[in-house]
């Protein structure tokens, strides 16, 4: 890891709560990488805590969503030639211990992006009776799609490489894009891989996506996955 420039991007929207705690366990786990901390609009603190944790801030000019918040950090990983990039959410949900294992894969050459999957592993992880049913659909269509074993692909705890960095940086889908990149990043012929994590509970807030919502966010993801399916790979 040491010979790699790497980047930890941390997507936040009203996190003043936690991004302090986030941005410190990162630097203590992983004291020799950046961590870029892309205040999507927030209507608190959250920019200045994350500047007073040490890390570099990107403010956008209001709330944009995950995909665009997500974007904006692999475009400042392209710009600043980053080898590796990692989401890691500024919620704590996310326990930044575990960025090794994400990036082993990448650093074997095993894979363009190392996804986590709660499922993998004994961690003992269980959502709810709406996300399960999603999450199990998800993973038979990606699994037949890519032809690779998916168990949790709307976990957004994520390595890249340097190739899906520059990818990523020129299109990343906007809304609910974390099963509907891997069919893009599919297409575009890069390697992927799962590795077992295992998360925590929020520090603070909850879930943007509630019971109803659910429902809402699977047939939207599915419209997307099959809508990305007729578009070209370029």
């Amino acid at each position: 890891m040491q010979s790699k420039k790497i980047l930890i991007v941390v997507p936040a929207f009203n996190e003043e709560k936690s991004i302090s705690s986030v941005v410190q366990d990162i630097r203590k786990h992983l004291p020799s990488v950046d961590i870029l901390v892309v205040n999507d609009g927030s209507s608190d603190r959250t920019s200045e805590k994350a500047v007073a944790a040490g890390a570099f801030v990107v403010d956008l000019p209001y709330n944009l969503g995950i995909g665009a918040t997500m974007q904006t950090g692999y475009m400042f990983a392209e710009r600043e030639s980053y080898d590796i990039a990692v989401q890691c959410d500024g919620d704590g949900q996310h326990p930044p211990y575990q960025i090794k294992n994400l990036i082993t894969p990448l650093l074997e050459g095993k894979a363009d992006i190392a996804a986590g999957s709660r499922f993998l592993g004994n961690f003992g992880y269980r959502s709810s009776i709406p996300r399960q049913i999603g999450i199990i659909l998800f993973s038979g269509i990606l699994t037949a799609i890519t032809k690779t074993r998916f168990t949790d692909p709307t976990c957004g705890f994520r390595a890249i490489n340097k190739r899906a960095i520059k990818s990523f940086s020129a299109y990343y889908p906007h809304d609910y894009p974390e099963v509907e990149v891997l069919v893009l990043a599919h297409k575009k012929g890069l390697k992927m891989r799962e590795v077992p994590i295992r998360i925590y509970k929020r520090k603070e807030g909850s879930s943007s996506i509630g019971f109803f919502g659910s429902f809402y966010y699977t047939v939207k993801v599915l419209l997307a996955i099959f809508v990305d399916l007729f578009k070209s790979a370029s």
